[in-house]
């Protein structure tokens, strides 16, 4: 879901404040994403395909929240429509709010796994299951190099 959100209604920082004022509105974006680990603990992460935002970085599969939608309808929508497979959606791990220069995302961030058909690709994005201890080897978003600091402390 993307929302248009005046920064006057929200309780922040009075230097935070006069910035986004100077600004105007700020846009915030409403994301779900899947951690999704395979039988050897590796998590799976996609590539973001080229002309999106943040394009060529990878990051823990899912998408935007549609109007009306939960978070986890979301989730399982975005998975399937990405990766050709069901997920039961399970606990939320973590939620990271982040202030990149044109918008405010807020992630969600859920444990997910396979229940039925084979994981594929099918918005051609590259796609690797990947071992904890290597995910740093990877070129994240800061929103969600701020989740890998906290799964790898």
């Amino acid at each position: 879901m993307v929302l248009a959100q005046s920064s006057a209604l929200h309780a922040m920082p009075n230097e935070a404040l006069l910035r986004q004022l100077s600004r105007g509105v700020v846009l915030v974006i409403e994301v779900a994403a899947a951690l999704i680990r395979d039988a050897a603990g590796r998590y799976l992460i996609t590539q973001r395909r080229s002309g999106s935002h943040l394009e060529g970085l990878w990051e823990f599969p899912g998408g935007k929240r549609e109007p009306q939608e939960s978070f986890e309808e979301c989730l399982r929508r975005e998975l399937t429509e990405e990766l050709s497979a069901t997920f039961t959606i399970g606990k939320l791990v973590e939620t990271v709010r982040w202030e990149y220069p044109d918008r405010q995302v807020v992630l969600r961030f859920y444990e997910c796994h396979l229940e039925s058909g084979t994981i594929e690709p099918r918005e051609g994005q590259a796609m690797a299951w990947v071992e904890p201890a290597r995910l740093m080897d990877y070129d994240f978003p800061p929103a969600d190099r701020a989740l890998l600091d906290r799964l790898l402390a």
